[in-house]
């Protein structure tokens, strides 16, 4: 799948496609002890206590957002630079919630009586470092994270923004961010629990399980019929909260798919619900592609619906999963 043995249409005819049921089990090869170890890798490596809070687009200037974290009220807005200004959520006044109040020139002001921020300490308000790396808005949450602080989160290898097309999907599932991981690190799922998206999926390479190369994959993305795109894929973990997926060969070579799971807290149930914030980057080196560059506002809704599909699945089986081990029925 080398450049030069492209076609000059992007697109592959299956020979002989089978059904569905007719496809290679992939159980055996999706050994749970295999997935725990990726999983358990995965968690091991340092976040710098850094969490997704939203895509950079979700954050305009002159309006705040607000997220909790873990259980934390955060406020995050832009100021008169346009710079990513973050801190609790809470008015240190009388408690309002600065996320439903307005920014004026890059200034959150309280709604219930005034109390202006700009970003700096202020009144007992103490900010928290806050990153935007092009397409995606972090915080630094220290005492959350209880790690070693670091000054700039964990930011996967990505397309130059300049070549590059991106969008952004936002999901929310009952589960906790390491079910939403071990969904992402589970490969072996994808041509079955998927089929209306994936076809001829084989894991190469599990070698890189320990977390060292990631699990490497050839799969088809199904266009209609029997028309396929089909790439060479590896999956890693370069932080605990995030799985990224890198088209190492094939059509779109270099785009990423970033999945991000962030803990919100317990619902009114006391149970724990996750967001995942997935951000796709894609490229090509195809002549064409500037013009779906030049298209992205009307190509990010798609993007995001095509990915939508796909969460709908998988947060079912990340919330399959909590409950599976919440009530120590889990066979994993």
């Amino acid at each position: 799948m080398s450049k030069d043995r492209r076609g000059r249409i992007p697109l592959s005819l299956r020979r002989d496609p089978v059904p569905w049921d007719r496809q290679r089990p992939t159980w055996r090869e999706a050994r749970p002890a295999l997935i725990a170890g990726a999983l358990k890798h995965a968690s091991a490596r340092p976040s710098g206590n850094w969490y997704v809070i939203g895509g950079s687009r979700a954050i305009a200037p002159g309006a705040s957002f607000g997220r909790k974290v873990a259980g934390t009220e955060v406020v995050v807005w832009r100021d008169a630079d346009g710079l990513l200004r973050a801190g609790p959520g809470a008015c240190p006044h009388l408690g309002a919630p600065l996320r439903d109040s307005p920014v004026r020139c890059g200034t959150l002001v309280c709604h219930w009586h005034g109390l202006a921020l700009d970003g700096g300490p202020f009144a007992g308000w103490e900010p928290y470092p806050a990153y935007d790396d092009g397409v995606l808005c972090w915080v630094r949450l220290d005492a959350v994270g209880g790690e070693t602080p670091s000054d700039r989160p964990v930011i996967p290898e990505r397309p130059r923004p300049a070549a590059a097309l991106d969008a952004v999907y936002e999901g929310f599932g009952v589960c906790e961010p390491e079910d939403v991981v071990a969904n992402r690190l589970d490969p072996w799922h994808g041509a079955w629990f998927h089929p209306y998206s994936f076809v001829d999926l084989t894991v190469l390479d599990t070698s890189g399980a320990d977390g060292s190369d990631g699990f490497a994959v050839e799969v088809s993305f199904k266009v209609a019929g029997r028309l396929v795109v089909p790439v060479r894929a590896v999956f890693t973990a370069p932080e605990p909260r995030t799985v990224v997926m890198h088209i190492t060969e094939g059509e779109g070579r270099g785009s990423v798919v970033e999945t991000h799971a962030t803990p919100l807290g317990e619902d009114r149930s006391g149970r724990p619900r996750t967001a995942v914030v997935e951000a796709v980057i894609a490229a090509s080196d195809r002549r064409g592609f500037a013009v779906a560059r030049a298209a992205a506002p009307l190509l990010r809704p798609l993007v995001r619906a095509s990915a939508g599909r796909l969460w709908r699945d998988d947060l079912a089986y990340a919330e399959r999963r909590w409950e599976l081990r919440s009530t120590g029925r889990f066979p994993g």
